[in-house]
């Protein structure tokens, strides 16, 4: 299977490099890396150079989103990641996404586990994660799917599915409750599969108020059932289902040893 890797970049020049040969690193035969990058003010542009086999999209957009998007429509790839520049494969990352998609045709969203890392590298904590499950997808309040572990079947794009530019902290929440209640299958892969930066400039870490918001705005928009609460009765049920779904979560972590 060919795959695509699709890397959105600004000003990510610190770590970008480790990102490309971390896809380097994997030895699969046939791989196409994007990069789409808005215009990056600092030395993106010198460190892309060194590397021909890129393809580098550079221009203005409006946002995370729309530099994801541009990337997941050029991609060829019959099987299509998400690598934040900040980010980084594990060895056998790609072996292990493209044998859970040979084995389970059914499938078109596969993600594994990660490990949190500082700025420099180093292991902060290894994150096992469980199998998909709507309701906590729902109501957990955290995305316990990790995109820097996510592969897409190319049918996803072909059906239009993309990232809603209207969201720029919660991005992937959305996308993948969007793609869960539009009956697309997600699959856990119970390996290790790459690293996650935890670093003072991530968006994630700098906007939580913001990216809890584009989370409540995402949930009551897919939600049926918390959108049809109204009234000072809604903000009373979000919170008893959140906290069954981190009840069930912790169970099903300590259960399966997954802490």
């Amino acid at each position: 299977m060919k795959i695509s890797i699709v890397t959105p970049s600004f000003n990510q020049g610190e770590f970008i490099e480790e990102a490309i040969q971390s896809v380097l690193s994997q030895g699969h035969p046939d791989v196409e890396h994007i990069i789409v990058d808005n215009c990056s003010t600092d030395n993106t542009a010198k460190v892309l150079a060194r590397y021909p086999h890129l393809k580098v999209i550079c221009e203005p957009d409006q946002g995370q989103s729309d530099a994801l998007n541009k990337g997941f429509r050029l991609a060829t790839g019959d099987v299509i990641g998400w690598l934040n520049a900040d980010d980084r494969y594990l060895q056998l990352c790609f072996y292990n996404a493209l044998n859970a998609f040979a084995e389970h045709q059914a499938y078109d969203v596969v993600y594994g586990d990660y490990r949190l890392v500082d700025a420099q590298g180093e292991v902060i904590r290894i994150r096992k994660e469980l199998g998909f499950d709507l309701f906590m997808l729902k109501y957990l309040h955290i995305l316990y799917i990790p995109t820097t572990t996510s592969f897409f079947r190319r049918r996803i794009f072909q059906t239009c599915h993309f990232l809603n530019i209207d969201y720029h902290y919660a991005m992937d929440y959305e996308f993948f409750l969007r793609l869960a209640e539009g009956g697309h299958r997600f699959l856990h892969v119970p390996k290790v599969m790459a690293d996650f930066r935890w670093h003072e400039d991530a968006k994630s870490q700098k906007q939580t108020g913001k990216q809890d918001e584009e989370r409540e705005r995402a949930l009551l928009t897919h939600d049926m059932f918390l959108a049809g609460i109204q009234g000072p009765l809604r903000p009373v049920m979000r919170f008893i289902l959140m906290m069954i779904a981190r009840a069930k979560r912790t169970v099903l972590k300590l259960c399966r040893g997954a802490y």
